[in-house]
């Protein structure tokens, strides 16, 4: 039975459909979310959010808002959520340089705050943009690489 999961913003509907494992940058660390999962509702924090189906995954950075488990659900409520694929580099790359700016200028604790939360921001979706440029658009497509690579090989040994 797959788990039905929805990413919502504010703004739109970021993801919606079946998935076979969810993984959630929680509060206090990452949080995997598998069919049959007790319910729960929980903070979401800054991080990735990885989804799994069958052997393809996607990501996004996620940034805020709660998740809510049900055993054959999930709904994530997020802030912003961004899809790795889409992440355009040199504009994070631009937002980084603009928060490492403001803190070095901030004086206030707000504005220290604040601009060390959009570095971070930053830093989240130049990684998640990096990743996506150096592997296949799914691991699908490794896997089927490796099967050819290794279809010739002794059975069952790698």
């Amino acid at each position: 039975m797959p788990l039905h999961l929805e990413i919502v913003t504010p703004e739109r509907r970021a993801f919606e459909g079946d998935v076979d494992e969810v993984i959630v940058p929680g509060s206090e660390g990452e949080m995997g979310i598998l069919p049959h999962h007790a319910p729960l509702i929980s903070l979401l924090g800054q991080g990735v959010l990885r989804l799994k189906t069958g052997d393809q995954e996607q990501e996004f950075a996620i940034f805020g808002g709660f998740v809510q488990v049900r055993p054959d659900r999930v709904v994530v409520l997020a802030e912003t959520a961004d899809m790795g694929s889409e992440i355009d580099l040199e504009r994070a790359e631009r937002a980084r340089r603009e928060a490492e700016r403001a803190l070095e200028g901030a004086v206030e604790q707000a504005d220290l705050a604040q601009a060390r939360a959009a570095l971070q921001r930053a830093l989240i979706r130049i990684r998640l943009a990096e990743r996506g440029a150096r592997r296949p658009r799914g691991s699908h497509e490794a896997s089927r690489r490796h099967q050819e690579a290794h279809r010739d090989g002794p059975p069952g040994g790698e």
